[in-house]
């Protein structure tokens, strides 16, 4: 196998590590505000008059943790499809592995693709680098203008235009964020590559930051909703996203660098992209 594949196997096998993580941590941390959260709704407060992330109370509930996102289907007219125990066992950890062998595949090629081009960034600097860059671009800055809900919180008819707008947002994150890194690039051999940096991470903020005051906002949270439970919510969210990424830029980047060190034996680590 040449390198770029020898690299995109290792980043599988990096988010299935995560995926397993992140489904620990969600199962920890996220598990206990949702089942809150569906309490919430089935008492028929906050949830009747403003229906689920997913859908109307007679249709089901949608856990929303980024990438991951778990049906609860708890339809009181005809009987519980799929029971709430296999939804926050099986269910989870089935979300948390598909997202986390994506990303990570993801995470592997892009690192193959970068690997020497990011000045002394290392085997293990560009995939920790790629997936830091990953996270702030599709998770963190999206989730300011659009942040993740728990069952119970958002209006059903409003669902659909929302997702468009918040996939909208994370498309025009990761273009303004690959534009920013290509410029910095090009901008480092003549203003260094800290004020290129800076300067690049500056203007893709200021960029994201007018984009998210333009986009129109929906704030669906319920007045008798609890705030605990929201907040618990939002920060088990992140806590999910955190290690997801996490887990597989280290994992990749310690793989990569064995890969690396392995390879010396005929191929030098700045040419794992040219093999």
């Amino acid at each position: 196998m040449n390198a770029a594949r020898d690299l995109l196997v290792r980043g599988l096998l990096a988010g299935l590590l995560a995926g397993v993580a992140a489904f620990f941590v969600a199962y920890a941390v996220g598990e206990p505000s949702v089942g809150a959260a569906i309490a919430v709704e089935e008492s028929g407060g906050a949830a009747h008059d403003h229906g689920g992330a997913a859908g109307d109370h007679d249709h089901g509930t949608t856990e929303e943790v980024g990438p991951v996102a778990i049906e609860h289907d708890h339809d009181h007219d005809h009987g519980t499809v799929v029971p709430r125990s296999l939804q926050s066992t099986a269910g989870l950890a089935t979300a948390t592995i598909v997202a986390g062998v994506t990303l990570g595949g993801l995470i592997g090629t892009v690192s193959a693709l970068g690997m020497g081009r990011f000045g002394r960034l290392g085997p293990r600097g560009v995939p920790m680098l790629v997936a830091g860059l990953g996270f702030v671009a599709t998770y963190a800055v999206p989730s300011l203008g659009y942040p993740p809900n728990p069952p119970a919180v958002g209006q059903a008819d409003t669902l659909g235009y929302r997702t468009e707008l918040y996939f909208l947002l994370v498309a025009i994150s990761l273009v303004a964020g690959v534009t920013a890194v290509l410029v910095a690039r090009h901008l480092a051999a003549r203003w260094g590559a800290w004020h290129a940096t800076i300067a690049c991470a500056a203007a893709y903020a200021l960029v994201m930051l007018v984009t998210i005051a333009l986009v129109p906002g929906y704030d669906e949270v319920p007045a008798d909703f609890p705030a605990e439970v929201l907040v618990d919510f939002r920060q088990a969210s992140v806590a999910v996203q955190a290690t997801l990424w996490g887990v597989i830029g280290l994992a990749t980047a310690e793989l990569a660098h064995r890969l690396a060190v392995r390879g010396r034996r005929g191929v030098r680590p700045a040419q794992l992209v040219d093999a």
